[in-house]
Order: C-alpha cells, then structure tokens, then sequence
C-alpha cells in the first residue's frame, strides 16, 4: 500500500538500524537512527541496479517526491540515467556559477591586488557588492546584455550618486574585458552605454590658494585647542600634505627622526612612497613622541590606542576653527601645496607632483622611483616649511 503523511509523522526511528518504509514504483523513504527522513528511488538502468536522493522530508513533501519519481521514469522511458542527467545538471550550474558576472569580477579582483592598495581593492569590493551583485551578480557573464546594465546602473543614479554610478560603469567595463581576455565573454557591453548615463558634474576639494588667506588659516590650525594629539596632526598636515589616510595611518616604525625621513607605501599607488621631514616637522614629532612613540600610531585613537584617528578628526577640527567646508578640508592642503610651492616658491612641477605621491615619469617615460630627485626634495619641503612661517609671520607683524 502507498503511503500516507499520515503514516510517515507516525515513525518512530530504530537506534539500532536505519529503516526503509516504502511508498510505491520504487519510491521509498529511509529513516536513520537520528531520526531523519529522506526520500530515494530505486531503479535498474542497462541491468544495474542504481539508487538517486530525492531530498529530505518534510521539506519534500510525499506529493513531491512521486512527482520526481515520475520525472525520473520518464527519463529512463526515453533511454536516459537519470542520475547521468543529475551529474550533468550540476555540471552545467557549476560552469554557470563559475562563470557568472560575480565569479569573474572576484577573480578579476584577486588578479589585480598585487597592484592595487588593500583599500583600493576594498572600495571596488564594497561598491559591486551593494550595487551589482544581488542584481546581476549570479547571471552567467556571457548572457549580459547593455540594457540589463543600464537598469542596474538607473538604480545607483536615482540616489542621485553620479560620481559612483560612473564608477561602477567603469569597474564593469574593466570586469568584461577580463572576461573577454579569459574567454567568458565575447565583447564588452558597457561600450553601447556611452552616453547614457547622466555626467558628473566636476567637483574640486575645497582649497585655499589665496597666500594671505593661507597664512589666517594656519594661525586658526596653530590656535586649536583639541587633545594633543588631533593638534599634532592638524600641525603637521600642512607640512607634509600627504592625502588624510596617510597622515592618520602614520605609524613611527616608518618614521625615522634622525633621517628626517617618513617611508611608507603610498595608498593611491600602492608605491613606495619618501616624505622629507623639515625641522618644522620633526619638532612636532618629536613633542608627540614621549605620547604616543610606544605605541604603533603616531595619531592613535583616544578610545582604542591601538587604532588610528578617526578619518574625521582633521576636518572636525578646522569646523571647530570656524573654517567652513567649502573653503578648505584636510585633502585640499595638497591642492593649495601644489599651486603654491609652483606659484610662489617657484619649484619645478616634476618635483612637486613627485611629493604629492603622484605617477611621475622621465623624459624616457620611466617612472621615477621613491629616491629620485630626493635632495632637491628635501630642500623643497623645508623651504615650503619656511614659506608657511613666513606667511603667519607676515600676518603677526600686520
């Protein structure tokens, strides 16, 4: 007799053994010790008995496990294994899985992050995770087509993140041509998405670059009375203008006072990276040392030492100063380094785009390495130092 719902809530497992109760066609439920439930179907294929897993029950319900059952008889009416078809199937999802845009794009990653920084890779990981992968990230790379992009992309853009909507346009278009290089895909579909989206409008980080008015700014940084350590780095900001993370990454192993050298990998280009230090700066330095020289940072977090300053102790502390957002943050003392070093200090541009940790090449189109030119950039840094004294001394004597 088949069996009933019924019958099957009514079993009670054997500690000793594993039961077989069986439904009908060679359907049968098997019932271990621990008392789980799992439906099999027995069958003969080419006169070899063989046996396939139909799921666990309840989750198969019985009206589900005859449904498969019947499938699997149909299957061997037309000549068929069916256990040969589940390899198969499973075969086909797995080149599926493996294939698809997220697959590829993490691949595409992990082939990039020998020469990208950590917080590059992080960035890009976080941006296709939020808005890509739940969308498009399963579907089999070679299967997107531009308008499926352009619906993901509409989403971004209709939180009116038009920056970022550029970017991730720009990551996929970087992830199909990877796809087309390891032959998952045959062209890039971002490429019939020119002109789509709407354009960024250019934005520049606030900088001042008026000298007077520099020199007001540093005598409002030089008055703030924070904890020593945020008015150390607010001090030495300016002197260095390393991009923010940099600076609240600072760590004293790279800091070598007596050379008067900072050595560290540059976060932007994942380089080897020499910032001369001026006497201006090693004094800062050297007053935080007793503070903090013990531990890892130069800047550490007040709550969690053993953790650097929080990404907006510089911008806070010029909000404190009254210095509003729209006129100067910590990223934008590099913009005013840049013009001013060039404008009014008169040093040559190579030098300066050099210091700022940027891809400078020779004439020969070499890349300069972290040593080039560094006499000449020590000299730069400490005359820049001096120029800054120069532009507070000038306002003190007014």
């Amino acid at each position: 007799m088949p069996l009933t719902d019924q019958q099957i809530r009514a079993l009670r497992p054997d500690p000793a053994k594993t039961l077989k109760v069986f439904d009908s066609g060679g359907l049968y439920l098997e019932m271990t010790p621990s008392g789980s439930k799992r439906w099999r179907f027995k069958y003969r294929f080419e006169g070899k008995e063989k046996l396939i897993s139909l799921g666990l029950y309840p989750l198969v319900s019985l009206k589900e496990s005859r449904h498969q059952r019947d499938d699997a008889k149909r299957l061997l009416m037309n000549g068929l294994d069916p256990s040969a078809q589940r390899k198969a199937a499973r075969e086909v999802a797995e080149t599926s899985a493996k294939n698809s845009l997220e697959s590829v794009a993490r691949e595409w990653l992990a082939q990039n992050s020998h020469k990208w920084a950590p917080s590059h890779i992080k960035t890009i990981t976080l941006r296709l995770q939020k808005d890509v992968f739940p969308h498009i990230g399963m579907r089999p790379i070679a299967d997107l087509i531009a308008p499926e992009i352009l619906t993901v992309l509409r989403r971004i853009e209709s939180r009116d993140a038009y920056e970022t909507t550029h970017r991730v346009k720009t990551n996929l278009s970087q992830i199909f041509r990877y796809g087309v290089a390891t032959g998952r895909v045959k062209s890039d579909p971002t490429t019939d998405l020119r002109g789509a989206l709407r354009p960024v409008k250019p934005t520049h980080l606030a900088a001042v670059t008026d000298p007077t008015r520099f020199g007001q700014i540093l005598r409002m940084m030089d008055s703030y009375k924070g904890g020593i350590v945020a008015q150390s780095a607010l001090s030495l900001a300016p002197l260095v203008f390393v991009r923010p993370g940099e600076l609240r990454h600072a760590e004293w192993k790279d800091i070598d006072l007596n050379a008067a050298e900072w050595r560290f990998i540059a976060s932007k280009t994942n380089t080897s990276h020499i910032v001369p230090l001026s006497q201006q700066a090693l004094q800062i330095l050297r007053n935080i040392h007793p503070i903090t020289g013990t531990g890892r940072y130069v800047f550490p977090n007040p709550r969690t030492p053993d953790r650097p300053m929080s990404e907006n102790t510089i911008n806070g502390a010029l909000r404190n100063l009254g210095i509003p957002k729209e006129e100067m943050c910590g990223h934008g003392l590099r913009a005013t380094a840049r013009t001013l070093l060039d404008e009014a200090l008169k040093f040559p541009p190579h030098l300066i785009e050099h210091q700022l940790a940027h891809a400078v090449r020779d004439s020969l189109g070499r890349a300069y390495n972290r040593t080039s030119h560094l006499p000449e950039r020590k000299e730069m840094m400490q005359r820049w130092a001096d120029y800054l004294d120069e532009l507070k001394e000038h306002l003190n004597g007014q």
